[in-house]
C-alpha cells in the first residue's frame, strides 16, 4: 500500500477529486491532507470524504523537524501538491526524491516560477493572447515550477475566452489527467 499524502492551499477541487479517485484502491490510499492555511475550504472537502487532515504554518512547514515527523506518523509514501502555494524545502525533497509531484495550471515552462499561480496566470494567458494553454504535472526540484516533467495536455484558447472560461477549461483538463498521471507515477516507482 502506497500512501500519499495531498499538500494544499485552496477550495481543494483537484483534492476532492483525488481523494474520490483513490477510494477503494487496493494499492494507493489518500493517508492525509495537509494545509498551510486553516481556512482553506480542501480540508472541508477531505473531512467529509473521511481523510485524515492537519495544518501547518509556514514555519513549522520549513521547521526541519515538524514536517518529516508528520510525514512519518501518517506513513507518507508519495505527496502531491494540489494548489499548494509554498515552496516545499529541500530536506523534504531530499527525503522524498522523485516522490513530490505538483500539477501546473500552464504548458511549463510558460508562465512558471514565483507569482505565477491560479488566475495570475490565466489573466497572463488572455494578456498575451496565446492560442493554447494548458496543464504540467512534474517533479518536485527546488527550482519553483522547475522539475522535470512528467506529463502535459493542452487546451485551445480562442481570442473571446476570458480569464474564467481559460480556467474553467484549466480546470477540465486537471479533473481528467491528474489522479491518472499520480497513480501511473506511482506504479512506475514501485516497479
Amino acid at each position: 500500500m502506497t500512501n500519499i499524502a495531498i499538500f494544499v492551499s485552496g477550495t481543494g477541487s483537484n483534492c476532492e477529486n483525488i481523494i474520490r479517485y483513490f477510494s477503494g484502491n487496493s494499492d494507493i490510499k489518500t493517508a492525509l491532507v495537509l494545509s498551510n492555511k486553516a481556512d482553506a475550504f480542501a480540508l472541508t472537502r477531505a473531512k467529509q470524504l473521511g481523510i485524515p487532515t492537519e495544518v501547518m504554518t509556514k514555519n513549522e512547514f520549513n521547521d526541519g523537524k515538524s514536517l518529516p515527523d508528520m510525514m512519518e506518523r501518517y506513513a507518507i509514501d508519495f505527496i502531491v501538491l494540489a494548489g499548494f502555494l509554498l515552496m516545499v524545502p529541500p530536506f523534504l525533497i531530499e527525503r522524498y526524491p522523485r516522490h513530490i509531484i505538483n500539477i501546473h495550471p500552464a504548458l511549463l515552462p510558460k508562465y512558471g516560477g514565483k507569482g505565477m499561480y491560479g488566475h495570475h496566470i490565466h489573466e497572463a494567458v488572455r494578456a498575451n493572447n496565446e492560442t493554447e494553454t494548458g496543464i504540467t504535472i512534474h517533479y518536485v526540484s527546488d527550482v519553483c515550477d522547475g522539475g522535470e516533467i512528467i506529463f502535459q495536455a493542452s487546451t485551445p484558447v480562442s481570442p473571446k475566452d476570458t480569464p474564467d472560461d481559460i480556467a474553467a477549461n484549466v480546470q477540465r483538463l486537471e479533473q481528467q489527467h491528474f489522479p491518472k498521471i499520480i497513480e501511473d507515477t506511482i506504479k512506475r516507482h514501485a516497479i
